[in-house]
């Protein structure tokens, strides 16, 4: 299975050390991330870095780490799966149509994000984090 994982997850684990970054760092494999989100990571470079309280370079540090757990997909893997996505979060948040897209990509890969109204829909599975952590312990 994969696992999409959403920008707040991404950010969440880059600014507090907490059960979402233990679950990227030590996950045994890697999770997906539409590579537009990563450039949209890099314009609030400086805001996770304060909100971290790390140095920039702990930051960068991590960063490196949990980005070795990440395969970024480029948005050709997944553009052509874009309209389809847009069908199924339209109307929930279509901001998050790349990561449904992404997962589209991908059959069979689920999402990770603790955006309860992205469960609204049913084509694609919808995983908040302590569902990841019931799913890792398996």
């Amino acid at each position: 299975m994969n696992i999409v994982i959403d920008s707040n997850v991404l950010f969440a684990a880059l600014i507090k050390d907490s059960t979402t970054r233990r679950l990227i760092l030590e996950f045994d494999g890697f999770f997906l991330f539409p590579s537009y989100i990563f450039d949209e990571m890099e314009k609030h470079r400086s805001e996770l870095l304060q909100k971290s309280g790390m140095t920039a370079k702990e930051f960068e540090t991590l960063l490196q780490l949990i980005l070795a757990k990440v395969l970024i997909v480029p948005a050709e893997a997944f553009k052509p799966h874009a309209k389809e996505a847009l069908k199924i979060v339209g109307s929930i948040d279509p901001d998050d149509s790349a990561f449904f897209a992404c997962a589209l990509a991908y059959p069979g890969s689920v999402i990770w994000s603790d955006d309860k109204r992205l469960k609204k829909q049913s084509k694609i599975g919808v995983l908040h984090t302590v569902e990841i952590v019931d799913l890792m312990r398996r």
